[in-house]
């Protein structure tokens, strides 16, 4: 049975097992689309029999999510991004990293809705987003506002769909144009205003 993969392994030899299999699946994605790739394929980059493999993913998309959703920890750990619940400049840079995971990472690009690894690309992103911001709004919680979970589930769903539709805007701005009118939709959120009542 597999592990639980979106729990941070504490032995050393499972997260080693764990980076060779995520990388032998991103090797393969810079050739062979998702659909094609095949456990067995995985299991041979890797250098892991089947049996290893299903001892950390249950499939293939589960690895998929880890795979995704590591690398784009990592990309945001080398931003030196951090959130402490107030901080626009950290939604900034949380929206540049989201920029830069679709567009840069080999294999894992912006996709057409239907392909298969859509929406573990996004779930997995949107999940890392949502756990960063929980942790800082948790830091400043509003007895007034919303909960923070529904508040960091609220801004990472729309800072990840805001830059899908940047993405399929034919003629987009440039990123450095885009990305400070996605925070300035995403700032509010964190500190909404309640709506007048009307008689």
């Amino acid at each position: 049975m597999a592990s639980d993969c979106n729990a941070e392994p504490t032995d050393p030899r499972i997260r080693r097992t764990r980076q060779l299999l995520q990388q032998a699946l991103g090797q393969l994605l810079a050739g062979k689309e998702f659909e094609k790739i095949s456990i067995q394929e995985i299991a041979d980059a890797a250098t892991v029999n089947r049996v290893t493999f299903y001892d950390h993913y249950s499939d293939k998309f589960a690895l998929l999510d880890g795979m995704v959703a590591a690398r784009f920890h990592d990309l945001l750990t080398q931003r030196g991004i951090s959130f402490d619940g107030t901080c626009a400049s950290a939604l900034t840079g949380m929206v540049h990293a989201i920029i830069d995971f679709l567009t840069l990472t080999p294999g894992v690009a912006c996709r057409a809705p239907q392909h298969q690894m859509e929406p573990h690309l996004e779930s997995a992103i949107i999940g890392v987003v949502r756990d960063m911001l929980l942790h800082g709004l948790a830091q400043h919680p509003n007895p007034a506002g919303p909960s923070p979970e529904l508040t960091a589930a609220t801004l990472s769903w729309a800072m990840y769909g805001a830059v899908k539709e940047w993405l399929r805007t034919p003629g987009r701005c440039p990123a450095d144009e885009i990305v400070p009118t996605i925070v300035g939709l995403l700032f509010p959120l964190m500190h909404p205003q309640p709506l007048p009542v009307h008689p």
